[in-house]
C-alpha cells in the first residue's frame, strides 16, 4: 500500500512480514549476472499478496521456459534500490513511490516500468463489520472519538488504538491521526503475520478494532471489515507527508524492471512484462498460501493447473 505509496506486497520461503524483512541490497544473489546462465532474481515483499505473485511467476519461468529463479527479500525502498543496482531484476507489486520513480525511472532511468499487475490496491482504516452494524456512524472519521474508549489498549495507553503493520510500509496514518486531531495511538504490530494475528484474535472475542488495511487481501473472507471513511482523496493531498490529512487513493500496482534486464532478460523479461491477473487470481493463491498452509510453490501448481488459459497467454 502508496503500499501499500505505500505500502502496501512475499517471500516464497517465508509467509508475510512474520519473519520481518531483511535489508539485503549490499548482497548480490548467488546467481545474478551469471555468464551465461538462465537466471532471474525477483524481490519478494513481506506480504503474502507479493508472496503470491512472485510464487506463480517462478513456478511458470522454472516449469515453461526453464529458468532457475532466485529471490531475495527485501523491504519497499530498499528494493528500488537493489532493482537500480542490478541486484534483483524485478519487483512485481509496488504499490507507488513517487521519489523511486522519479529518481531511477525518470532521472537515472536505470529502472523501467514494467505494466500493470492488473491488480488494484487501496489502503484505508477498517473496523470490524460487526462493530459496524452496532455503530454505524463509526464508519465516519468524524466520530471516531466518539469510540476511542472502546478502543483503547495496553499499547495505546488512554488513547483509542489505530493498528498498523510493519513499520517499515509507508503509511500517513501518524499524521493523518495528528492532522485530523483524533483521540488515537498508532500502534505497530510489527508485521502483516503480527497485524493478522491481532485482528483475528479481537474478532475471536467480538471486540472492537480500528486497522490500517488494505485491498485485496484474503482476511477480508474469513474477518468481513468495513472501511471508515477518511477525507477524499484528492491528487497532491498526501504531497507533503506531514500535512497529510486525506485518505489514500486508490492505486493500480504496478511492476517494475532493471533497466538493462528489461533490454536483455530475453524471455524472462517478456514473461515479466506479460505478467498480469486479477485480484481474485490474486486472492486464490494467497488464501493457499496464508490459510490453507501450502507451500508457496503448492499454492502456484495448484493455480496453474487451472488456469492454463490465463498464464499461457503470458508466454512469449
Amino acid at each position: 500500500m502508496s503500499r501499500k505509496r505505500i505500502t502496501a506486497a512475499v517471500a516464497v520461503l517465508v509467509f508475510a512480514t512474520g519473519c520481518g524483512a531483511a535489508d539485503m541490497t549490499k548482497q548480490a544473489s548467488p546467481f545474478a549476472g551469471a555468464q551465461g546462465a538462465r537466471t532471474v532474481t525477483l524481490s519478494v515483499q513481506s506480504w503474502v499478496g507479493a508472496q503470491a505473485n512472485v510464487a506463480v511467476a517462478q513456478y511458470l519461468l522454472e516449469h515453461e521456459l526453464g529458468y532457475r529463479v532466485d529471490t531475495v527479500q527485501v523491504d519497499e525502498v530498499p528494493a528500488w534500490d537493489a532493482l537500480s543496482q542490478g541486484r534483483v531484476d524485478a519487483i512485481l507489486e509496488d504499490w507507488g513511490h513517487p521519489e523511486q520513480e522519479q529518481r531511477y525511472v525518470e532521472d537515472k532511468r536505470t529502472i523501467a516500468p514494467g505494466g500493470d499487475l492488473g491488480v488494484t490496491g487501496h489502503i484505508g482504516w477498517f473496523v470490524p463489520t460487526y462493530f459496524a452494524k452496532q455503530h454505524p456512524d463509526v464508519t465516519d472519521w468524524k466520530n471516531l472519538d466518539k469510540y476511542a474508549d472502546q478502543l483503547r489498549t495496553a499499547e495505546s495507553g488512554a488513547k483509542g488504538q489505530l493498528l498498523d503493520g510493519s513499520p517499515s510500509y509507508v503509511t500517513n496514518d501518524k499524521a493523518l491521526v495528528e492532522n485530523l486531531n483524533l483521540d488515537y495511538q498508532v500502534v505497530f504490530a510489527g508485521s502483516e503475520a503480527a497485524q493478522i494475528t491481532q485482528i483475528q484474535q479481537f474478532a475471536k472475542e467480538k471486540k472492537p478494532f480500528l486497522t490500517y488495511w488494505y485491498t485485496p487481501q484474503w482476511l477480508f473472507e474469513k474477518v468481513p471489515m468495513t472501511e471508515v471513511k477518511l477525507p477524499p482523496y484528492k491528487e497532491g493531498c498526501d504531497a507533503d507527508p506531514a500535512k497529510v490529512d486525506c485518505a489514500y487513493p486508490v492505486t493500480p500496482l504496478q511492476k517494475y524492471l532493471n533497466a538493462g534486464f528489461a533490454e536483455n532478460g530475453g524471455k524472462a523479461a517478456e514473461f515479466l512484462k506479460n505478467f498480469k491477473w486479477t485480484t481474485e487470481d490474486q486472492n486464490q493463491v494467497s488464501l493457499m498460501i496464508a490459510e490453507q498452509k501450502l507451500r508457496p510453490e503448492e499454492a502456484a501448481k495448484k493455480w496453474v493447473d487451472s488456469h492454463a488459459s490465463v498464464w499461457k497467454q503470458w508466454l512469449p
